[in-house]
Protein backbone atom coordinates (compact mmCIF):
# COMPACT_ATOMS: atom_id res chain seq x y z
CA UNK A 1 0.00 0.00 0.00
CA UNK A 2 1.42 3.41 -1.01
CA UNK A 3 0.64 6.40 1.16
CA UNK A 4 0.63 10.06 0.26
CA UNK A 5 -0.58 13.34 1.78
CA UNK A 6 -3.60 15.26 0.60
CA UNK A 7 -5.86 18.05 1.84
CA UNK A 8 -9.60 18.12 2.50
CA UNK A 9 -12.08 20.47 0.87
CA UNK A 10 -15.77 20.72 0.39
CA UNK A 11 -19.31 21.44 1.44
CA UNK A 12 -22.56 20.24 -0.14
CA UNK A 13 -25.57 18.12 0.50
CA UNK A 14 -26.52 14.64 -0.69
CA UNK A 15 -27.22 10.98 -0.15
CA UNK A 16 -28.16 7.75 -1.90
CA UNK A 17 -26.31 6.33 -4.84
CA UNK A 18 -27.82 5.38 -8.18
CA UNK A 19 -26.32 4.30 -11.42
CA UNK A 20 -27.11 6.49 -14.43
CA UNK A 21 -26.17 5.18 -17.84
CA UNK A 22 -25.72 7.85 -20.45
CA UNK A 23 -25.96 6.40 -23.91
CA UNK A 24 -23.84 7.99 -26.61
CA UNK A 25 -22.94 7.17 -30.16
CA UNK A 26 -20.78 4.04 -30.22
CA UNK A 27 -17.53 4.01 -32.06
CA UNK A 28 -18.22 0.31 -32.68
CA UNK A 29 -21.79 0.20 -34.07
CA UNK A 30 -21.73 -3.60 -34.10
CA UNK A 31 -21.99 -3.61 -30.31
CA UNK A 32 -25.44 -3.33 -28.75
CA UNK A 33 -26.40 -2.32 -25.22
CA UNK A 34 -28.12 -4.91 -23.02
CA UNK A 35 -29.26 -4.74 -19.40
CA UNK A 36 -30.75 -7.23 -16.98
CA UNK A 37 -31.83 -7.02 -13.32
CA UNK A 38 -32.23 -9.86 -10.85
CA UNK A 39 -32.67 -10.18 -7.09
CA UNK A 40 -29.53 -11.47 -5.40
CA UNK A 41 -27.82 -11.00 -2.03
CA UNK A 42 -30.96 -9.39 -0.60
CA UNK A 43 -30.87 -6.55 -3.14
CA UNK A 44 -31.42 -5.75 -6.80
CA UNK A 45 -28.45 -6.43 -9.05
CA UNK A 46 -28.34 -4.80 -12.48
CA UNK A 47 -25.77 -5.76 -15.09
CA UNK A 48 -25.39 -3.57 -18.16
CA UNK A 49 -23.07 -4.62 -20.96
CA UNK A 50 -22.26 -4.19 -24.62
CA UNK A 51 -22.22 -7.29 -26.82
CA UNK A 52 -22.35 -8.17 -30.51
CA UNK A 53 -25.75 -9.82 -30.28
CA UNK A 54 -28.48 -10.97 -27.92
CA UNK A 55 -27.19 -14.54 -27.66
CA UNK A 56 -23.75 -13.42 -26.50
CA UNK A 57 -25.33 -11.02 -24.05
CA UNK A 58 -27.60 -13.75 -22.65
CA UNK A 59 -24.65 -16.10 -22.12
CA UNK A 60 -22.71 -13.34 -20.40
CA UNK A 61 -25.61 -12.50 -18.08
CA UNK A 62 -26.02 -16.13 -17.06
CA UNK A 63 -22.32 -16.52 -16.30
CA UNK A 64 -22.13 -13.31 -14.26
CA UNK A 65 -25.28 -13.91 -12.23
CA UNK A 66 -24.28 -17.53 -11.60
CA UNK A 67 -20.92 -16.33 -10.29
CA UNK A 68 -22.67 -13.95 -7.91
CA UNK A 69 -24.95 -16.73 -6.71
CA UNK A 70 -21.89 -18.82 -5.89
CA UNK A 71 -20.52 -16.01 -3.74
CA UNK A 72 -23.87 -15.55 -2.03
CA UNK A 73 -23.82 -19.25 -1.13
CA UNK A 74 -20.39 -18.78 0.40
CA UNK A 75 -21.03 -15.48 2.20
CA UNK A 76 -24.57 -15.72 3.57
CA UNK A 77 -24.95 -16.08 7.34
CA UNK A 78 -28.66 -16.89 7.06
CA UNK A 79 -29.05 -19.76 4.60
CA UNK A 80 -28.46 -22.97 6.54
CA UNK A 81 -26.40 -24.49 3.73
CA UNK A 82 -24.22 -21.41 3.19
CA UNK A 83 -20.58 -21.68 4.23
CA UNK A 84 -20.50 -18.55 6.38
CA UNK A 85 -23.61 -19.78 8.21
CA UNK A 86 -21.94 -23.10 8.91
CA UNK A 87 -18.80 -21.35 10.12
CA UNK A 88 -20.88 -19.28 12.56
CA UNK A 89 -22.87 -22.23 13.89
CA UNK A 90 -19.95 -24.69 14.12
CA UNK A 91 -17.09 -22.34 14.94
CA UNK A 92 -15.03 -23.91 12.16
CA UNK A 93 -15.31 -25.16 8.62
CA UNK A 94 -13.10 -27.74 6.98
CA UNK A 95 -12.10 -27.46 3.32
CA UNK A 96 -13.75 -24.04 2.85
CA UNK A 97 -14.43 -22.94 -0.68
CA UNK A 98 -12.10 -20.43 -2.27
CA UNK A 99 -14.71 -17.67 -2.13
CA UNK A 100 -15.26 -17.85 1.63
CA UNK A 101 -11.55 -18.20 2.28
CA UNK A 102 -10.74 -15.21 0.10
CA UNK A 103 -13.48 -13.09 1.67
CA UNK A 104 -12.20 -13.81 5.16
CA UNK A 105 -8.59 -13.19 4.13
CA UNK A 106 -9.50 -9.86 2.55
CA UNK A 107 -11.57 -8.91 5.58
CA UNK A 108 -8.62 -9.52 7.88
CA UNK A 109 -6.37 -7.50 5.56
CA UNK A 110 -8.79 -4.57 5.51
CA UNK A 111 -9.26 -4.84 9.26
CA UNK A 112 -5.53 -4.36 9.66
CA UNK A 113 -5.36 -1.48 7.14
CA UNK A 114 -8.22 0.40 8.86
CA UNK A 115 -6.94 -0.16 12.39
CA UNK A 116 -9.93 -2.30 13.33
CA UNK A 117 -12.65 0.01 12.06
CA UNK A 118 -13.62 -2.75 9.64
CA UNK A 119 -14.18 -5.99 11.54
CA UNK A 120 -16.34 -8.88 10.33
CA UNK A 121 -16.53 -10.37 13.85
CA UNK A 122 -18.92 -7.61 15.00
CA UNK A 123 -21.92 -9.94 14.41
CA UNK A 124 -22.52 -10.92 18.09
CA UNK A 125 -22.89 -7.23 18.98
CA UNK A 126 -25.14 -6.60 15.98
CA UNK A 127 -27.40 -9.39 17.19
CA UNK A 128 -27.66 -7.72 20.61
CA UNK A 129 -28.96 -4.49 19.12
CA UNK A 130 -31.21 -6.36 16.68
CA UNK A 131 -32.81 -8.20 19.61
CA UNK A 132 -33.87 -4.91 21.24
CA UNK A 133 -30.90 -3.84 23.36
CA UNK A 134 -31.83 -0.23 22.63
CA UNK A 135 -34.87 -0.63 24.95
CA UNK A 136 -32.68 -1.41 27.98
CA UNK A 137 -31.28 1.15 30.47
CA UNK A 138 -27.79 2.47 29.64
CA UNK A 139 -26.16 0.42 32.42
CA UNK A 140 -27.63 -2.81 31.05
CA UNK A 141 -26.64 -1.86 27.51
CA UNK A 142 -23.04 -1.28 28.58
CA UNK A 143 -22.83 -4.56 30.47
CA UNK A 144 -24.16 -6.63 27.61
CA UNK A 145 -22.08 -4.79 25.03
CA UNK A 146 -18.94 -5.35 27.10
CA UNK A 147 -19.70 -9.08 27.27
CA UNK A 148 -20.32 -9.34 23.52
CA UNK A 149 -17.21 -7.31 22.72
CA UNK A 150 -15.12 -10.14 24.17
CA UNK A 151 -16.06 -12.04 21.00
CA UNK A 152 -14.96 -9.25 18.63
CA UNK A 153 -11.54 -9.28 17.00
CA UNK A 154 -10.65 -10.39 13.48
CA UNK A 155 -7.19 -11.36 14.74
CA UNK A 156 -8.82 -14.30 16.57
CA UNK A 157 -9.79 -15.98 13.29
CA UNK A 158 -7.45 -18.80 12.33
CA UNK A 159 -7.05 -19.67 8.64
CA UNK A 160 -5.04 -22.72 7.66
CA UNK A 161 -4.53 -24.39 4.31
CA UNK A 162 -7.72 -26.45 4.69
CA UNK A 163 -9.83 -24.85 7.43
CA UNK A 164 -11.15 -21.68 9.06
CA UNK A 165 -11.82 -21.64 12.79
CA UNK A 166 -12.93 -19.14 15.44
CA UNK A 167 -13.31 -19.08 19.25
CA UNK A 168 -16.54 -20.40 20.75
CA UNK A 169 -19.58 -18.13 20.14
CA UNK A 170 -17.71 -15.81 17.78
CA UNK A 171 -19.61 -15.01 14.59
CA UNK A 172 -18.80 -13.14 11.39
CA UNK A 173 -20.83 -11.01 9.02
CA UNK A 174 -19.66 -10.39 5.47
CA UNK A 175 -22.28 -7.76 4.72
CA UNK A 176 -19.66 -5.04 4.45
CA UNK A 177 -17.65 -6.70 1.70
CA UNK A 178 -19.59 -9.49 -0.02
CA UNK A 179 -21.60 -7.36 -2.48
CA UNK A 180 -18.51 -5.55 -3.66
CA UNK A 181 -16.59 -8.80 -3.99
CA UNK A 182 -19.46 -10.35 -5.95
CA UNK A 183 -19.70 -7.37 -8.29
CA UNK A 184 -15.97 -7.59 -9.03
CA UNK A 185 -16.15 -11.33 -9.65
CA UNK A 186 -19.12 -10.87 -11.97
CA UNK A 187 -17.01 -8.52 -14.09
CA UNK A 188 -14.27 -11.16 -14.29
CA UNK A 189 -16.83 -13.64 -15.61
CA UNK A 190 -17.96 -11.16 -18.26
CA UNK A 191 -14.38 -10.41 -19.27
CA UNK A 192 -13.61 -14.11 -19.64
CA UNK A 193 -16.38 -14.30 -22.26
CA UNK A 194 -14.96 -11.44 -24.27
CA UNK A 195 -17.08 -8.61 -22.84
CA UNK A 196 -15.04 -5.41 -22.72
CA UNK A 197 -17.62 -2.82 -21.63
CA UNK A 198 -19.87 -3.47 -18.62
CA UNK A 199 -21.05 -2.27 -15.24
CA UNK A 200 -22.46 -4.26 -12.33
CA UNK A 201 -24.60 -2.42 -9.78
CA UNK A 202 -25.29 -4.51 -6.67
CA UNK A 203 -27.56 -2.45 -4.48
CA UNK A 204 -25.40 0.65 -4.80
CA UNK A 205 -22.02 -1.07 -5.00
CA UNK A 206 -20.99 -0.54 -8.62
CA UNK A 207 -18.05 -2.05 -10.49
CA UNK A 208 -17.17 -0.99 -14.03
CA UNK A 209 -15.30 -2.84 -16.76
CA UNK A 210 -13.51 -0.39 -19.02
CA UNK A 211 -15.49 2.45 -20.59
CA UNK A 212 -18.42 2.41 -22.96
CA UNK A 213 -17.55 1.56 -26.58
CA UNK A 214 -17.30 5.24 -27.54
CA UNK A 215 -14.70 5.68 -24.76
CA UNK A 216 -17.07 7.70 -22.59
CA UNK A 217 -17.33 6.65 -18.96
CA UNK A 218 -20.07 5.25 -16.80
CA UNK A 219 -21.87 8.01 -14.91
CA UNK A 220 -22.76 7.49 -11.24
CA UNK A 221 -24.78 10.14 -9.40
CA UNK A 222 -25.51 11.05 -5.80
CA UNK A 223 -29.07 12.21 -5.25
CA UNK A 224 -30.50 14.70 -2.79
CA UNK A 225 -32.37 12.61 -0.18
CA UNK A 226 -34.96 15.37 0.16
CA UNK A 227 -35.58 15.50 -3.58
CA UNK A 228 -34.97 12.30 -5.52
CA UNK A 229 -35.25 14.24 -8.79
CA UNK A 230 -32.17 16.28 -7.93
CA UNK A 231 -28.65 15.05 -8.59
CA UNK A 232 -26.11 16.64 -6.26
CA UNK A 233 -22.92 15.39 -7.87
CA UNK A 234 -21.95 12.87 -10.54
CA UNK A 235 -18.82 10.85 -11.18
CA UNK A 236 -17.41 9.32 -14.36
CA UNK A 237 -15.80 5.88 -13.96
CA UNK A 238 -13.71 3.90 -16.41
CA UNK A 239 -12.75 0.64 -14.73
CA UNK A 240 -13.06 1.90 -11.14
CA UNK A 241 -15.61 0.85 -8.52
CA UNK A 242 -17.77 2.89 -6.17
CA UNK A 243 -19.64 2.06 -2.96
CA UNK A 244 -21.76 4.04 -0.50
CA UNK A 245 -22.39 3.31 3.17
CA UNK A 246 -25.08 5.23 5.04
CA UNK A 247 -27.36 5.26 8.06
CA UNK A 248 -30.25 6.94 6.28
CA UNK A 249 -32.28 3.78 5.65
CA UNK A 250 -31.65 1.15 8.33
CA UNK A 251 -32.06 1.58 12.07
CA UNK A 252 -32.62 -0.86 14.90
CA UNK A 253 -35.06 1.41 16.78
CA UNK A 254 -38.20 3.21 15.58
CA UNK A 255 -36.81 6.58 16.72
CA UNK A 256 -33.86 6.15 14.35
CA UNK A 257 -31.24 6.77 17.02
CA UNK A 258 -29.42 3.44 16.73
CA UNK A 259 -28.15 2.83 13.21
CA UNK A 260 -27.17 -0.55 11.79
CA UNK A 261 -23.53 0.53 11.47
CA UNK A 262 -21.61 -0.21 14.66
CA UNK A 263 -18.15 0.82 15.75
CA UNK A 264 -16.21 -2.45 16.21
CA UNK A 265 -14.01 -0.72 18.79
CA UNK A 266 -16.90 0.30 21.08
CA UNK A 267 -19.90 -1.85 20.16
CA UNK A 268 -22.15 1.17 19.75
CA UNK A 269 -23.72 2.67 16.64
CA UNK A 270 -22.10 5.66 14.96
CA UNK A 271 -23.87 8.80 13.83
CA UNK A 272 -21.32 11.44 12.80
CA UNK A 273 -21.97 10.81 9.11
CA UNK A 274 -25.02 10.51 6.92
CA UNK A 275 -23.23 8.73 4.11
CA UNK A 276 -19.78 7.85 2.81
CA UNK A 277 -18.99 7.19 -0.85
CA UNK A 278 -15.66 5.62 -1.80
CA UNK A 279 -14.13 5.23 -5.27
CA UNK A 280 -11.43 2.55 -5.46
CA UNK A 281 -9.71 0.29 -7.99
CA UNK A 282 -11.61 -2.79 -6.74
CA UNK A 283 -15.23 -3.17 -5.72
CA UNK A 284 -14.63 -5.12 -2.51
CA UNK A 285 -12.10 -2.51 -1.39
CA UNK A 286 -14.56 0.33 -2.01
CA UNK A 287 -17.24 -1.63 -0.13
CA UNK A 288 -15.11 -2.29 2.95
CA UNK A 289 -13.57 1.19 3.08
CA UNK A 290 -16.98 2.87 2.84
CA UNK A 291 -18.04 1.04 6.00
CA UNK A 292 -14.77 1.69 7.83
CA UNK A 293 -14.67 5.39 6.97
CA UNK A 294 -18.29 5.80 8.05
CA UNK A 295 -17.26 4.51 11.47
CA UNK A 296 -14.18 6.74 11.60
CA UNK A 297 -16.22 9.89 11.06
CA UNK A 298 -15.67 12.77 8.66
CA UNK A 299 -12.36 14.18 9.91
CA UNK A 300 -10.47 10.97 10.66
CA UNK A 301 -12.09 9.29 7.67
CA UNK A 302 -10.96 11.88 5.14
CA UNK A 303 -7.47 11.99 6.65
CA UNK A 304 -7.28 8.21 6.31
CA UNK A 305 -8.47 8.16 2.69
CA UNK A 306 -6.08 10.96 1.80
CA UNK A 307 -3.21 8.60 2.57
CA UNK A 308 -4.34 5.88 0.15
CA UNK A 309 -3.13 5.92 -3.43
CA UNK A 310 -5.90 5.43 -5.99
CA UNK A 311 -8.76 5.83 -3.48
CA UNK A 312 -11.10 8.83 -3.25
CA UNK A 313 -13.97 9.66 -0.95
CA UNK A 314 -16.93 11.95 -0.36
CA UNK A 315 -18.39 12.15 3.15
CA UNK A 316 -21.66 13.82 4.10
CA UNK A 317 -21.77 14.67 7.80
CA UNK A 318 -24.77 15.31 10.03
CA UNK A 319 -24.69 19.01 9.20
CA UNK A 320 -25.11 18.09 5.54
CA UNK A 321 -21.61 19.36 4.77
CA UNK A 322 -19.50 17.37 2.34
CA UNK A 323 -15.90 16.47 3.03
CA UNK A 324 -13.91 15.58 -0.07
CA UNK A 325 -10.64 13.79 -0.61
CA UNK A 326 -8.12 15.87 -2.49
CA UNK A 327 -8.20 13.87 -5.74
CA UNK A 328 -11.96 13.43 -5.99
CA UNK A 329 -12.30 16.03 -8.74
CA UNK A 330 -10.57 13.66 -11.15
CA UNK A 331 -13.78 11.63 -11.28
CA UNK A 332 -16.32 14.47 -11.20
CA UNK A 333 -18.46 15.44 -14.15
CA UNK A 334 -17.10 18.84 -15.28
CA UNK A 335 -19.14 21.80 -14.11
CA UNK A 336 -20.88 20.00 -11.22
CA UNK A 337 -18.42 20.90 -8.45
Amino acid sequence: MIFRRRQVSGALFALIIILTLVYGACSRPSLENFSQTRTLMDTFVTITLYAADEDKAAAAFEAAFERMQQIEQAASIYGNTAEAYLLNTQGHIDAPGQDLKRLVELSIEYGEITGGYFDITIQPVLELWESGLWTEPPQVQQQRVDEAMELVGFDKIIISSNSISMPDKMKITLGGIAKGFAAGEALKSLESLGIEHAVVNAGGDSATLGSKPDNSGWEVSLLNPDNSNESIISFILKGESIATSGNYARYFDPDKKVSHILNPLTGYSVSDCISVTVIAPRAELADALATAVFVMGPIEGINFINQLEGVECLIIDNFRDIHRSSGLDVFEVPGEN
